[in-house]
């Protein structure tokens, strides 16, 4: 596996258009599907091994797809939306809901592929439709380790608490909890508990 492979999961319930788009992303040298799914609920893979996932839902509201997109948000991974809606309205309730990347139905394989790579990249991506328009910021990315400090956090664990757990430094742990910080805006170890419960990091949830 090359280092600068991007690895990604693609959700389409259409076979002609899920065949069109693997066969658009599979001729990229740097783009790679591990994973092909028909629905949010038959997707299983690990967030940090699986960079990118590309949720097609033609059939579906985008009120529907915003809490599909809010559920893979919770779960860590960077979500780019394809969507057959024009309105900008749709587009907003999912970068709400934490898509990374928005793309209309008149997207071609270039545009698609540019977004996957920025995405990929840390920068979120908007379709020519939606450009010059004002959309807002998507909620943070979190890392799964991130997730798991959070986690650890919501359940009043320590600086020292959290490395033992972790198996990591203190040290490792407070750079770990300042790029969150610098992520949320959040300075107070309260804020960083309500940005848990955003997330739908429970304190009763697995870190495993």
């Amino acid at each position: 596996m090359s280092p600068t492979e991007i690895h990604m999961a693609v959700i389409c319930d259409w076979p002609l258009l899920q065949l069109g788009v693997d066969q658009a992303i599979r001729a990229q040298p740097d783009l790679r599907i591990r994973h092909l799914a028909t629905t949010v609920d038959d997707l299983v893979c690990d967030p940090d091994k699986v960079k990118i996932v590309l949720l097609i839902t033609p059939q579906n509201s985008d009120h529907v797809t915003s809490h599909q997109v809010a559920r893979l948000h919770r779960q860590g991974h960077a979500v780019i939306v394809l969507s057959t809606s024009q309105a900008q309205s749709d587009a907003v309730l999912c970068i709400k809901a934490g898509a990374r990347g928005y793309l209309s139905r008149r997207t071609d394989d270039a545009e698609l592929v540019t977004a996957i790579r920025a995405v990929a990249s840390g920068r979120d991506y908007l379709g020519a439709s939606l450009a010059g328009r004002s959309i807002p910021a998507p909620p943070p990315h979190l890392t799964g380790r991130e997730r798991q400090i959070l986690h650890l956090v919501a359940g009043g664990a320590t600086d020292r608490e959290i490395a033992t757990r972790l198996n990591i430094t203190e040290n490792t742990v407070h750079t770990h909890l300042e790029r969150l910080r610098r992520k949320s805006g959040s300075r107070r170890r309260a804020d960083l508990t309500r940005l848990a419960l955003e997330y739908g990091i429970f304190v009763n949830d697995s870190t495993e």
